[in-house]
């Protein structure tokens, strides 16, 4: 066992769209970091979290930073005493997988300080342990955020998920506006029954995304992207949503729809020199409602959890 490890864990942009629940993809150059080191007696405390303006839970049992670590524990049948630092980057509410990264940080640094007895896939579960007490039981940020790249979550329980190949220059333009959106209360809007015809053109969209995603056809990823279902729901949660959306599209991007929950939004690019033009678009669009925004550049296949 080591004295203490920290590891990182990326944002991520789940859904893609109309893949809800289903995909998601990891990110580049932001994310949280978890420092976990061994302490007397057995268990798990929150000792230290900063970057949330005190809005986390210190209690492990809240956390999903520390949900994460006990049931990464409970599943290496490991009985020590763990101490968590959780240092966000991430904002909460941002459709960036926030929760997600805390946990995926955190069960990654335990299971190294214990002498990784698990493999990256076998901390999933844990993660979806954690994101379960806050946002709903589903994987699409936790395995990216652990397993990095582009993920598709077949079951999760039990779990089954599939890497997928991302297409060669594929970048993505993430813009986060100032303006917090809480995950349940964004799954509270979604429908209880949907129209035959909405099932029929998400289901036949999403085939061709997979489609594209494996023969590197942009041209047909552009063309894959429109949800029937989800994204119309949704879109009036965030300010400016469709303005957004066609801005985007307006400055050269092949497609765009809100990243996970929302309200952040992103955009599929066919270069950094694109996403660039594009993510400069997407927060003027925010500007225009009101809110003030950021955007990230991000290749479209980067690595997830790692310690640092």
């Amino acid at each position: 066992m080591m004295g203490d490890v920290t590891a990182f864990a990326p944002a991520t942009v789940a859904n893609l769209g109309l893949g809800f629940d289903v995909l998601g993809l990891a990110l580049a150059g932001i994310g949280d970091t978890v420092t976990a080191r061994l302490a007397p007696g057995t268990g798990v405390r929150m000792v230290r979290i900063t970057g949330d303006n005190g809005a986390l839970p210190m209690e492990a049992e809240r956390n999903t930073a520390g949900i994460a670590a006990i049931a990464t524990l409970r599943k290496a049948d490991v009985r020590v005493g763990v101490e968590l630092e959780l240092m966000k980057g991430l904002p909460l509410g941002s459709g960036l997988g926030s929760s997600a990264a805390s946990a995926a940080a955190a069960a990654f640094a335990v299971n190294l300080l214990v002498g990784s007895p698990l493999r990256k896939a076998d901390l999933i579960l844990p993660c979806v342990e954690a994101e379960e007490a806050v946002s709903g039981r589903h994987a699409d940020n936790a395995a990216p955020a652990l397993l990095g790249g582009l993920v598709l979550v077949r079951s999760v329980d039990p779990l089954d998920v599939v890497r997928l190949p991302v297409p060669e220059g594929l970048t993505l333009a993430v813009v986060t506006p100032v303006f917090e959106l809480a995950t349940r209360k964004s799954r509270a809007v979604l429908p209880k029954e949907v129209p035959l015809t909405s099932h029929v053109s998400n289901t036949a969209n999403l085939a061709a995304l997979v489609s594209a995603f494996y023969s590197n056809d942009l041209a047909l990823l552009a063309r894959c992207l429109p949800d029937a279902i989800v994204t119309p729901a949704r879109a009036g949660l965030i300010p400016g949503c469709m303005d957004v959306i066609d801005s985007a599209l307006e400055a050269g991007a092949l497609a765009s729809s809100i990243s996970g929950s929302g309200p952040s939004m992103f955009a599929f690019c066919r270069s950094v020199r694109s996403a660039s033009d594009v993510g400069m678009a997407m927060v003027a669009a925010f500007q225009r409602a009101g809110l003030e925004a950021s955007a990230v550049i991000s290749a479209g296949d980067c690595p997830g959890v790692r310690r640092v």
